[in-house]
């Protein structure tokens, strides 16, 4: 580790240029020596991750056979390599996701807003949406005011849906599984180009930006003075680190400007936005990507990020499930199309797994991003077909001086899901009283 004694980099450095604000990651530069600073700035700050699968599960190739050590299923499988830091939990309930006396249906519409909050959302078409405020706005909260975004949400599906999307309920609350407040969900930014302009501040326009691409530059061209400078006084190690930030940024600037290039070139005409890669794939590991450096550089500590919007019609063509998502998965126990909704669902942990290889190879402090972050998988609902809130579709991953991975907990049935989301809250420090109907933690969880 480079110590510096006297003068050090303030956790909080920006590289300016015209238009652009650039945040650096966490450096030795920027850990003072002989100070307490030294000893808890190099571990890295604590981060919460969520990441939403929409449409329910097929448990049957989900739930591992037995309690214990975690055996992979045919779903799971994708995780082998972090099998020993996944904890798949079962008997976990959304009773706020159930209908109360004269609702009917609508699982999707409650399901999706009290995933993360316990709290049963008015049923309403209108803009008078009422749910709860969720877990990773509570998380967001308390890191406020250390980092420049509370929080960041993302997704795939465009959520600009308006009026009813199921059972009466708005579609507000099929879009959003992130709420600020009772009253305001927060839709995912779908569109990678203003995650990117979020992050780094390019305030240029679409004509300078056209300019750029035109001419193989990138918004790190106004900053290389200020990159140059700062290099040089930087050990061998920071100068490593530096570089290879800077050719991720680059990297993610340059695939967001060969998808608006696709999309002008296409004869196909759509409301996409410009900056949204037509592969699916290519979308995910973006968004992942974006995610991976808005925690680098400490630009927010609290992401969510859905896969899809609940009630999602997606195709999956490009692995052979041509069939639309949610027709899908009410598959009436047809063997044919459970195997083809496991398939689907399998593909969504393989990407998983890309965005699990990004954080564990992205240095943070002593260790890795993953060894900082605690990451929620799942869904609001597990057997699609019947609707079911009971027994939810649940994976952990957090840092191993907090979490022992590689386990199936069974927990007692009906277990409130709000009490494993409090439990995360408290191993992230934030001082959290209850949420929604929870009742307690889950001690068997944590280490």
């Amino acid at each position: 580790m480079t110590l510096i004694t006297k003068r050090h980099l303030p956790r909080r450095t920006f590289l300016r240029g015209m238009g652009v604000t650039l945040a650096l990651p966490l450096l030795d530069g920027m850990i003072p020596a002989l100070t307490a600073f030294a000893k808890t700035g190099a571990k890295g700050s604590k981060r919460l991750s969520i990441i939403y699968v929409p449409n329910g599960m097929t448990m049957q190739g989900w739930t591992p056979p037995t309690a214990g050590p975690l055996e992979l299923t045919p779903i799971l499988a994708p995780l082998a390599e972090f099998k020993n830091r996944a904890i798949v939990l079962s008997g976990l309930d959304d009773e706020a996701g159930k209908p109360i006396k004269g609702e009917g249906i609508g699982e999707h519409a409650r399901g999706c807003p009290s995933w993360l909050s316990g709290v049963h959302p008015r049923k309403t078409p209108g803009a008078d949406v009422l749910a709860g405020m969720t877990m990773d706005q509570y998380a967001a909260q308390h890191f406020a005011a250390e980092t420049q975004l509370a929080s960041l949400e993302l997704g795939i599906d465009n959520s600009d849906d308006a009026g009813v999307c199921d059972g009466g309920y708005s579609c507000a609350y099929a879009n959003a599984v992130a709420w600020r407040t009772p009253t305001t969900p927060l839709a995912p930014e779908i569109d990678p180009r203003a995650v990117f302009e979020r992050l780094f501040g390019d305030t240029s326009s679409p004509e300078q930006r056209k300019r750029r691409q035109i001419e193989d530059k990138s918004i790190l061209d106004s900053i290389s003075e200020n990159v140059s400078r700062l290099t040089s006084g930087l050990g061998p190690k920071d100068q490593s680190k530096l570089s290879e930030y800077l050719d991720a940024v680059r990297d993610i600037e340059r695939r967001i400007q060969k998808a608006e290039q696709q999309n002008e070139q296409s004869v196909e005409m759509d409301a996409r936005p410009s900056g949204i890669p037509q592969s699916f794939e290519e979308h995910m590991k973006l968004q992942f990507d974006l995610q991976v450096l808005a925690h680098q550089t400490d630009m927010t500590r609290v992401t969510s990020f859905m896969v899809g919007r609940e009630i999602s019609t997606r195709a999956y063509p490009q692995i052979g499930v041509p069939d639309a998502h949610h027709g899908l998965s009410h598959h009436q126990n047809d063997p044919a199309k459970m195997a083809k909704l496991i398939k689907l669902q399998t593909y969504h942990m393989t990407m998983f797994k890309y965005y699990l290889d990004k954080l564990q190879a992205t240095p943070d402090g002593e260790g890795t991003l993953l060894d900082k972050t605690t990451i929620l998988y799942g869904a609001c609902l597990s057997d699609s077909n019947k609707h079911d809130h009971e027994n939810l579709p649940t994976l952990v991953m957090g840092p191993t001086d907090q979490y022992r991975g590689g386990r199936h907990i069974m927990c007692t049935p009906h277990t409130p899901i709000t009490n494993l989301l409090m439990t995360i809250l408290h191993n992230l420090d934030v001082p959290a009283e209850k949420l929604g109907d929870s009742n307690g933690d889950i001690h068997d969880l944590s280490i």
